[in-house]
């Protein structure tokens, strides 16, 4: 057996047992149905409504399971053309475009509007994608200090005024729950000639007075030119897009490397987005209901002591900080049949372990209650 076979079994298992002593080490589990789900992104509890899965039967059995080819060959059918306009209208934009996920709306966006000569300008705690996306199209990349414009406004004055500039912030933040100020990034981006692109992931469905986001119609293109959103949360089903002016769009047509090549999205899928945004227009309770949620938790807790992180969204993160702690208390509330998330390392920055506990319109007081009571008790056996 050669040098090199033998290397990569060895750099494998160097990597595995240093992640691992680190406490670092994930494992899948797979979803039960016997679970009360606290950690998915289901925010309004669209995706298990049998209206969706309906039409996604029926769009699968029109225009069949798979797209079979990518958009620019013979893809784009019928399905994927009114739902990029309907996404078009919610968020008040000329255009969308889809893609089959967030990240891969975020890879594709970044390198095919960066390069070399691009300064982008990053809050530090910008999903992964961003990052990356940044990272790949080997622009100048800075990363400013968390929802703070003083340190952005320093870095983008130092900036030589004629360079292309690119300011790139979540809209809800998916680990804290803080949402970004979108009319002081504007402010800042319009006075130093850059250009802004806000992630709105978590905030489409739940934030603004349509479900259109944080950014939506609130914010127009002119002050937002590149807004992603993406669908397999609030609106139960999955893919992302792109939405922003005709030129932005056909940009991205034409040079957004993970769109060019890459199989449209299942076309059921499509149909079953539809109808999801039929229910959000039509059923605005659901947000209605989501906020009672958000806010019942809050004051329970904070009744309680837990320590929670300042958000008003459907993610709350209770503040554990001890990866131990965390990785603890999740167990035990999956042994209560209780779903949440265990966040740690290198998704977090060390010393801010959470639990990353997600809120759905489907959460009544009796599964608020039930968690409220199981996070007081493992408080109170860590005091006693």
């Amino acid at each position: 057996m050669s040098t090199l076979s033998t290397a990569w079994p060895q750099r494998l298992a160097e990597a595995a047992a240093e992640r691992r002593g680190q406490g670092l080490w994930r494992e899948r589990r797979t979803r039960g149905t016997d679970l009360v789900d606290f950690a998915g992104n289901d925010y309004l509890g669209l995706a298990n409504d049998p209206r969706l899965a309906e039409a996604q039967a029926k769009g699968a059995r029109r225009f069949g399971t798979g797209a079979a080819a990518s958009h620019l060959v013979n893809g784009h059918l019928e399905v994927h053309d009114v739902l990029e306009r309907r996404l078009a209208e919610l968020v008040g934009r000329p255009r969308a475009l889809l893609f089959s996920t967030g990240y891969m709306a975020n890879l594709g966006t970044l390198q095919a509007l960066c390069d070399e000569a691009t300064h982008v300008f990053q809050d530090r705690l910008n999903h992964a994608s961003l990052l990356d996306g940044a990272k790949l199209s080997g622009a100048r990349s800075r990363r400013f200090h968390h929802r703070d414009h003083d340190d952005l406004e320093r870095l983008l004055a130092r900036t030589p005024a004629e360079a292309a500039k690119l300011v790139v912030s979540d809209g809800v933040f998916s680990m804290d729950g803080d949402v970004a100020n979108i009319s002081a990034l504007a402010d800042l981006s319009a006075r130093h000639g850059a250009w802004l692109m806000i992630d709105d992931a978590h905030g489409l469905g739940v934030l603004g007075a349509h479900g259109d986001g944080c950014v939506g119609r609130a914010h127009d293109v002119e002050r937002v030119p590149i807004l992603v959103g993406t669908l397999g949360k609030a609106l139960g089903t999955g893919g992302a897009f792109v939405a922003g002016s005709e030129a932005l769009i056909e940009h991205l047509i034409q040079f957004a490397r993970p769109y060019v090549y890459t199989t449209a999205q299942p076309p059921g899928v499509a149909a079953a987005t539809l109808a999801a945004l039929d229910i959000l227009a039509s059923e605005p309770e659901r947000r209605e209901r989501l906020r009672d949620a958000i806010d019942y938790f809050r004051h329970e807790a904070a009744l309680l002591g837990l320590p929670l992180a300042d958000s008003f969204t459907p993610i709350q993160p209770l503040m554990l900080a001890d990866t131990g702690r965390v990785m603890r208390w999740a167990v035990e509330l999956h042994e209560a049949g209780l779903a949440v998330g265990a966040i740690r390392p290198p998704t977090v920055p060390c010393g801010e372990a959470r639990l990353r506990i997600t809120l759905c319109a489907k959460h009544g007081r009796e599964a608020l209650d039930r968690l409220l009571e199981n996070l007081s008790r493992l408080q109170g056996e860590e005091a006693g």
